[in-house]
């Protein structure tokens, strides 16, 4: 969702292209590392700060802190995530999947407007759960 205020940079279309290109949902070290052999003059702290102008801005959606650090995900579409508690993958959830995660769980709720939805499920990967 650009704005039109933002200033161009190859640095910050090379953060974001990145972000776009993985369903990983990665964190800034990521970003960074796959970046780096490509754009040697790019530093850490370029990247946290154009991934928070990114969040702010509405083109990637923070996840939280997992392990240690915040994840991203570039799908602004509202969706779920499963994050798991061992290794931290992160996997997006379909709506059916949800639905059925949600079926028991009906909750109402009056005279409240919901405009950001953000729904995590912990547990274990299956690699974590065959360990």
């Amino acid at each position: 969702m650009f704005n039109g205020h933002r200033k161009h940079s190859k640095k910050r279309d090379a953060i974001l292209e990145v972000l776009k290109s993985t369903d990983t949902h990665p964190g800034a070290q990521w970003v960074y590392e796959k970046l780096k052999p490509v754009i040697p003059y790019l530093s850490l702290g370029t990247v946290y700060r154009n991934l928070n102008l990114f969040r702010e801005e509405g083109d990637v959606v923070s996840l939280g802190v997992v392990n240690g650090e915040e994840r991203f995900d570039a799908c602004t579409l509202p969706h779920a995530h499963a994050v798991c508690k061992v290794c931290g993958k992160v996997s997006d959830l379909s709506g059916e999947i949800l639905a059925e995660l949600l079926e028991n769980y009906r909750v109402e709720i009056h005279n409240f407007t919901i405009d950001i939805r953000n729904t995590v499920f912990y547990g274990l990967c299956n690699d974590c759960l065959v360990k």
